[in-house]
């Protein structure tokens, strides 16, 4: 696939890199010199200094015959003017756009048809809004993906002392839950990836990820860890888009919501558009407006703004006081992996939040969601499956048949609305949805050509 990225930012970058190993043909356009020649440094892609939306800057850089401008820049203006000279001058099959400003936002018919040509938007703010959310509804999980429309989940939680399948086979937790339909699709111990089998033993501080449907994942949740109650009172650091945005998703879910501010004029705004929350002007590092707040009453607490540094050390914090559970946004990826699961419960990194929401329109075959994992090095798959079984790879066959590429695990496959049971025996049929977890995103190329059709199919 021919794509040009316009943006060589933290997004821009991350999914040029993904996108390089995996046999595309990738040029990234940027104003700035000294960027694009670190990433040529890293990276065996195709570079162009220039102005994003100029026609002569897409033109040069290709654009007359790419399958995909994905706008990433800075600028939500710059994005959109990108895609509507793609469109109109170079009829672009398919124009992505990250825009983060409300103003367009609260405006969808801007993007309808007929309008500003951009066929995919994408919104960090909103896509880590509701990762934290889901998280939150979800006490213990480090990782919460829907599949299928939000009919089954994707869940990744650490497996603690006292969890009932904790030191017993896999093959057990049919035993245990006879009327419940889960897999494993992957347990890491350490940075270990290891393939499920029925005998696979799960141990203490296994990360493990498992597949139910949304009425079923706490039950699952339940054989691996003592399950905490989902609490209602959470402190949010930093009013921010991402802060509001959270605070006034979880008042209208019935949480009790506390957000602290620390710019006199910005918490004054805040507190005129936000009903149902109470909001402060302070530091989130302050000890004593934390305790004076009683955050060792505090379910969750978020820390939310544009500092790492501010994140981390508020949310250290809070976590001492007695808040039960704490996470941060953190945008350096060094920084995570220090402090991930050892100083806190979970660190939200946006930069890979928005890739996820990106793999999708770039996979190859109907691949209806793609989603990032553990920080970029695994990768979820759902994708619908089509031909019969002279013209796919998958449709007409026995799960006993199928030999699936290095690294990669059935996790789920849904018929309509039910979640099947992944018996030997089942015949995989045209247009299931198939969802794969794969370990090693280096064989992300052999994962798609299982979902492509033969010419004699069309």
């Amino acid at each position: 696939m021919k794509i040009i990225i316009l943006g060589s930012g933290q997004v821009g970058s991350s999914i040029a890199e993904i996108l390089s190993r995996e046999e595309n043909d990738i040029t990234v356009v940027d104003r700035r010199q000294d960027i694009l020649n670190s990433i040529q440094d890293r990276m065996d892609i195709r570079t162009f200094r220039g102005d994003a939306s100029s026609p002569e800057t897409l033109r040069l850089a290709g654009a007359e015959d790419v399958d995909l401008v994905l706008a990433v820049t800075n600028s939500d203006e710059v994005n959109m003017v990108a895609c509507q000279v793609a469109h109109t001058l170079f009829r672009t099959p398919t124009k992505i756009a990250r825009v983060r400003s409300s103003d367009f936002l609260d405006h969808p018919e801007l993007f309808r048809k007929g309008a500003i040509p951009i066929d995919v938007l994408i919104s960090p703010e909103q896509i880590v809004t509701d990762q934290i959310k889901k998280l939150i509804e979800h006490p213990g999980a480090l990782q919460v993906i829907d599949f299928a429309d939000g009919k089954i989940r994707l869940v990744s939680l650490k497996a603690y002392y006292g969890g009932a399948l904790v030191g017993h086979q896999l093959r057990e937790l049919k035993d245990h839950l006879p009327s419940v339909t889960s897999r494993v699709a992957a347990i890491y111990r350490g940075n270990q990836a290891i393939l499920p089998t029925g005998k696979t033993v799960v141990e203490v501080d296994d990360e493990v990820f498992f597949i139910a449907t949304q009425e079923d994942i706490r039950k699952v949740m339940l054989e691996l860890r003592s399950l905490e109650e989902v609490g209602k009172k959470v402190f949010i650091a930093g009013a921010g888009n991402i802060g509001i945005n959270l605070a006034r998703s979880l008042v209208r879910s019935g949480y009790q919501v506390k957000l602290v501010e620390r710019d006199m004029d910005r918490a004054r705004w805040v507190s005129e558009q936000l009903e149902g929350a109470i909001v402060l002007q302070g530091d989130a590092a302050d000890e004593e407006l934390l305790r004076q707040e009683n955050i060792d009453s505090m379910e969750m607490f978020c820390a939310l703004t544009n500092e790492d540094e501010a994140n981390i050390l508020s949310a250290m914090l809070a976590k001492r006081l007695g808040a039960r559970r704490a996470m941060a946004i953190v945008n350096r990826s060094a920084y995570i992996d220090l402090i991930e699961s050892s100083v806190l419960d979970i660190a939200i990194s946006p930069r890979l939040s928005t890739v996820s929401a990106l793999l999708s329109h770039v996979r190859r075959g109907d691949v209806v969601a793609a989603y990032s994992l553990r920080r970029g090095v695994a990768e979820a798959i759902e994708a619908v499956v089509h031909g019969d079984r002279k013209t796919s790879r998958l449709v007409g066959r026995r799960l006993d048949e199928i030999r699936l590429p290095q690294g990669a695990t059935l996790g789920a496959i849904m018929r309509g609305n039910a979640f099947l049971d992944l018996s030997e025996d089942i015949v995989i049929q045209d247009r299931d949805h198939v969802i794969i977890f794969v370990i090693d995103k280096r064989h992300i190329p052999d994962v798609e050509r299982l979902f492509q059709v033969s010419a004699s199919f069309f």
